[in-house]
């Protein structure tokens, strides 16, 4: 059930193609555990639009509960704070996720990563990952994105251009690999998230962290339920993200926790632009070399 319009950019994403770099074998069944991850994933499609969908027609036996009503004056406020905050220049961030979804099998699988993510807007990106399938590197300058994989010693480099949403986009099409939290640095983040909204509203407040923070609850559209922490503040700077996809089967989720925030001193171009280590080879973009399988079967 493809639910986006062809205008609607690919957004909160856990991945259609999670990276394998080093890849286990599982005993067992001879095969390796990220291809079959990849593959659980794949089923499973969290992949996410504008809206927060793109998801397949499997659906929970589970009815859906019912939903409260309008958009409260305090989630609207929050939001539209957060939507300023993300709006810097310069932006550095942790963000520290766990993908959570059934596999073929029927059996829960939590996928955990680590992104350390930077940011100069309106085109320029840089986004380590280090996770359960594997490390890359995602750097764009506002002409080339690359794709570093440390472990295999190899790159892609494609042309890009345009502001970061523009050149996600482009590492998407082109190479199969999808930028979660994309949503984060769009240019109207907080118009992202309540454009689907069909109820938003505060659920309580919470400590996250040492902050104190607005626990807000939105139910979508598109048949997704989205959790947001923001500080109790004017800055509401995002502390903590669950999405949940209640028709699914197994209802996964991609959870997300987000720390060391800063938005000073400026960022240097230097940080952007990936300088190939000389014991590196750049590789084309095709599927195999892509999720970092090549040479592996």
């Amino acid at each position: 059930m493809e639910v986006c319009n062809g205008s609607d950019r690919a957004l909160w994403k856990v991945g259609r193609r999670p990276l394998t770099t080093n890849p286990t074998v599982d005993g067992a069944s001879g095969r390796g555990v990220n291809a079959i991850l990849r593959k659980a994933v794949k089923a499973v499609a969290l992949g996410v639009c504008v809206g927060f969908a793109a998801l397949p027609t499997a659906r929970a036996d589970e009815p859906t509960p019912p939903v409260k009503s309008g958009i409260s004056d305090e989630a609207a406020t929050a939001v539209s704070q957060m939507g300023k905050t993300l709006l810097a220049r310069d932006l550095s961030i942790t963000a520290r996720t766990i993908s959570v979804y059934l596999d073929q099998f029927g059996q829960p699988l939590h996928i955990f990563h680590t992104m350390k993510i930077a940011v100069r807007r309106p085109d320029r990106i840089a986004v380590e990952f280090i996770g359960d399938d594997g490390r890359h590197d995602l750097f764009y300058d506002g002409k080339t994105a690359s794709v570093f994989f440390p472990d295999s010693k190899k790159y892609i480099a494609i042309p890009a251009s345009g502001a970061i949403p523009s050149a996600l986009d482009e590492v998407t099409n082109k190479l199969d690999l999808d930028f979660p939290l994309g949503v984060l640095f769009t240019d109207s983040p907080d118009k992202v998230l309540m454009g689907d909204a069909m109820a938003a509203w505060q659920v309580g407040t919470a400590i996250v962290d040492g902050v104190e923070c607005r626990h807000l609850l939105f139910s979508q559209k598109s048949g997704i339920d989205v959790e947001l922490w923001v500080e109790k503040n004017d800055a509401a700077t995002p502390r903590r993200l669950i999405v949940t996809y209640p028709l699914l089967r197994g209802q996964p989720r991609f959870i997300a926790e987000f720390t060391s925030w800063k938005t000073e001193p400026p960022l240097p171009d230097a940080q952007f632009v990936f300088q190939p280590p000389a014991d590196v080879k750049k590789v084309e973009p095709t599927p195999d070399v892509a999720s970092g399988t090549e040479g592996s079967k």
